[in-house]
């Protein structure tokens, strides 16, 4: 009969200053041991959980998905073990708390990534964790186990090395907005805005690739006063007030509830869509999939079905 595993809270302290120096050799320096020493300790609590902790790449360790779970735990363990030596000396003892590691993709519009974490930044015990950057950045982290969920406008492209889970969590028409001065124009879209000022998302979005699709069929050359990757920016200059901004009206809510900016024209040809993205797991992060069933049955003005 097998003897029974068990966890040595030394081995997880010497996994977690691995994964945090993802070396062997600096991490024993750290810990003032031999490298040899320390791979046989790692050897040992891998041999404990049955499972690898941790791979062998070009210039560095990685951490396994059951590296990345473990190192979770271990985590949580030792601000435990931190916690029981706090309250020992009679010190306030502070709470072990749950991480969420998002990846948002830096074009996505910060309210829509509000709707989307609201009920973990409300939750106690839970830390959100958020990092922006390209779609292709992102899903090299979470590829990584860096990030559990990325946020993006749109799908990941599935294979057989990158099984990845598109949710499609809203989808909403754009629309032309501006300061309310411009409502009073009365321009009808897209036939009176030839050389009309408009601030609009880069040539990498799709949502300026329909738009200009749109234009050109109506032979219709508008004036673009500014182009952005970044939904915070197009906000920032539609309120300049010299010209009208596309984009998702989520993005600007805030200032159309206090009438700072106004609606002028809903263009339900094109529509921006939400999705997270999920890898395929044996340990997933339950709390990304509930954020995600909580959003997909939620109401914050946009049309939402699963994917």
């Amino acid at each position: 009969m097998a003897a029974p595993a068990f966890l040595n809270y030394h081995h997880l302290r010497y996994f977690r200053m691995i994964a945090r120096e993802l070396s062997v050799t600096r991490a024993a320096e750290c810990l003032n041991l031999s490298a040899p020493a320390l791979s046989i300790q790692l050897k040992q609590l891998e041999e404990s959980l049955g499972q690898k902790l941790f791979e062998r790449e070009r210039g560095g360790l990685r951490l396994t998905e059951a590296g990345r779970l473990a190192l979770d735990y271990a985590d949580t363990i030792g601000r435990a073990g931190e916690e029981l030596l706090d309250v020992m000396r009679n010190r306030a003892p502070g709470a072990t708390r749950q991480v969420l590691r998002v990846g948002a993709v830096a074009t996505l519009s910060r309210n829509f990534q509000v709707d989307f974490l609201k009920p973990a930044l409300h939750r106690a015990g839970v830390e959100v964790v958020i990092r922006s950057g390209s779609q292709r950045e992102l899903l090299v982290a979470l590829h990584a186990h860096e990030v559990d969920v990325v946020l993006s406008n749109s799908p990941a492209r599935r294979d057989a090395e990158t099984p990845w889970h598109s949710h499609l969590l809203a989808e909403q028409p754009v629309a032309l907005v501006g300061v309310p001065a411009w409502k009073k124009k009365r321009l009808v879209f897209p036939q009176d805005f030839h050389d009309v000022p408009v601030i609009l998302p880069s040539l990498e979005s799709n949502t300026r690739a329909s738009f200009d699709r749109l234009l050109a069929s109506a032979e219709v050359r508008p004036r673009i006063l500014a182009e952005a990757d970044d939904m915070a920016m197009l906000r920032l200059l539609a309120r300049e007030g010299e010209g009208l901004a596309l984009v998702p009206p989520v993005v600007v809510r805030d200032e159309i509830e206090d009438g700072v900016l106004v609606e002028t024209h809903r263009i339900p040809q094109i529509r921006e869509t939400f999705y997270a993205i999920t890898p395929s797991r044996r340990f997933p992060n339950a709390l990304v999939g509930e954020l995600v069933s909580n959003l997909s049955a939620a109401g914050t003005g946009t049309k939402r079905r699963d994917a």
